[in-house]
């Protein structure tokens, strides 16, 4: 079963295994991440419901 993994943006874990496979090793998602959190448009310790 899939896990969320991004709260903030709803990707799960087998998204993100998938995204890492199809760009061989390198993960686009996790780049989106990266740069929506330098715009502070992400808010991962609001929105994870393990406070985390």
């Amino acid at each position: 079963m899939s896990q969320i993994i991004c709260y903030c943006f709803g990707f799960t874990d087998d998204e993100i295994k998938e995204d890492v496979i199809k760009h061989n090793g390198i993960s686009k998602i996790q780049q989106f991440i990266v740069n929506k959190k330098k715009d502070g448009q992400c808010a991962c310790h609001l929105n994870n419901p393990k406070g985390t």
